[in-house]
């Protein structure tokens, strides 16, 4: 297995055959976004290849005035290749790379106190599986109208430190994203439409 950057071509495949399938829209970061970030520097993403076959990816997100600080954007398996751990293996190579380097941010839908138990089920497994990797949980945020837990994986600097490179990295341009995010506080909706 390799694990290495996308060129335009994949990615576009990527998005079109995987992404779009497997989140959900108010998740979605428009293919334009993505790519403008590429162009830019601060955007990588990352395929999990056997030979031509994509079995899983990995998206990171910087800003040049936060070094050592990487956003997890995306992280998944293709739908063949679910539940063989390469998820885990991938957040592995992940923090093989960075070790000593860089604050891997993760951040993970937060289960909703009465909402559906399936979902909060499948919520609670997702912040657990970050947990078993080794991330810490630090604060929650509001981001595409949802509330998520954020943990990382290596020296956070401390909460303030953590969030205010968190911030940076999203940029003024993300008025859907409160980081912390209060108890109190609800999350505003994703501000990219069907038309962005």
């Amino acid at each position: 297995m390799e694990f290495s950057a996308m060129n335009e071509q994949e990615i576009r495949g990527w998005y079109s055959q995987e992404f779009i399938q497997t989140f959900p829209p108010n998740e979605q970061k428009p293919l334009h976004f993505i790519l403008e970030l590429i162009a830019g520097g601060r955007y990588t993403l990352m395929g999990l290849y056997n030979g031509p076959s994509l079995l899983g990816y990995a998206s990171l997100q910087t800003h040049p005035d936060c070094p050592g600080y990487i956003l997890l954007d995306y992280l998944g398996v293709t739908a063949a290749r679910r539940n063989e751990g390469l998820g885990g293996h991938m957040l592995s190579l992940l923090e093989e790379k960075f070790r000593g380097k860089s604050c891997l941010i993760v951040e993970a839908e937060s289960p909703i106190p009465g909402g559906d138990e399936a979902e909060n089920a499948l919520r609670n497994r997702r912040i657990g599986f970050y947990e078993r990797s080794g991330l810490q949980r630090v604060y929650e945020m509001g981001a595409c109208g949802i509330r998520c837990q954020v943990l990382t994986l290596g020296n956070p600097g401390g909460p303030d430190v953590l969030a205010e490179a968190h911030r940076t990295i999203y940029g003024p341009g993300r008025p859907d994203i409160t980081i912390p995010l209060r108890p109190d506080e609800t999350p505003a909706p994703a501000h990219w439409g069907k038309d962005t």
